[in-house]
């Protein structure tokens, strides 16, 4: 992005300045407030050379609109955006063991901003967003995600369909959530070049996505709900979890 926004919260303004501090240009912190994380993000701030204005509440809230804001927002201009042309690049980077996953059409942007701090707990590769009918990388998801918007590679693409059929000439084997499935994703082989397909609250996979994916796989509950009934961020943590287990990451 070129263009300059606003983040806000403690945990999005403390993850930018950790993991993306050149692109910080200014902290705003409420005038008066004695939470000692606030303290802390302006002692780092200044470390940083980046500037500190100590406002009231109310400058903050016009900052950010209804965003809730706990005391602290940043002036930030993310210039890192990652085109789907270096999706080759980053799955030969993983050297076989690519994990991405692939949302088509998020539209709430808690649910987005859930999703990739799974993502990134996971150790994911990418993620993958449609730039039609889905949520962008927004305050809202910085803010959710903790900042993990900034520190895994988000991928806007213009045809999803398109983009599903690039990866599977890479050797990336899709495998699509659905209810309705047969298979279980705890019987799939998540070891090697993976990507994991779900859909949007409440329709799920559109129908082009679905045609694209290698395998319908389900998340087995013995409760009787469909796949859809859970919050798609849950599934996506379920998911990128168990692709983690197989794979045999030690435990730190």
């Amino acid at each position: 992005m070129s263009q300059k926004q606003w983040i806000a919260g403690i945990n999005a303004v403390a993850a930018a300045l950790e993991h993306d501090a050149a692109n910080v240009r200014e902290v705003l912190i409420e005038a008066g407030a004695k939470n000692p994380r606030l303290t802390e993000i302006e002692a780092n701030a200044r470390r940083l050379d980046i500037d500190v204005r100590r406002v009231n509440t109310q400058a903050l809230d016009g900052v950010v609109g209804g965003l809730r804001h706990q005391g602290v927002v940043a002036r930030y201009a993310a210039v890192k955006t990652w085109n789907e042309n270096e999706l080759e690049d980053l799955v030969a980077a993983a050297d076989g063991r690519a994990l991405l996953l692939i949302l088509d059409g998020v539209q709430d942007p808690h649910n987005l901003g859930a999703c990739l701090r799974s993502a990134a707990a996971a150790g994911a590769t990418a993620v993958l967003i449609p730039k039609d009918k889905s949520v962008q990388v927004n305050a809202t998801v910085r803010k959710t995600s903790a900042g993990a918007a900034d520190s895994i590679p988000v991928v806007s693409v213009t045809n999803l369909a398109r983009a599903m059929r690039d990866l599977q000439q890479l050797g990336v084997w899709l495998y699509g959530l659905a209810g309705e499935a047969e298979a279980s994703i705890y019987s799939i082989d998540l070891r090697g070049n993976v990507a994991l397909v779900l859909g949007g609250e409440g329709d799920g996979l559109r129908r082009l996505t679905r045609e694209n994916c290698d395998q319908l796989v389900k998340i087995p509950m013995p409760g009787g709900s469909e796949v859809e009934s859970l919050n798609v961020s849950v599934a996506s943590g379920v998911t990128l979890f168990e692709a983690v287990r197989q794979r045999g990451v030690a435990a730190t």
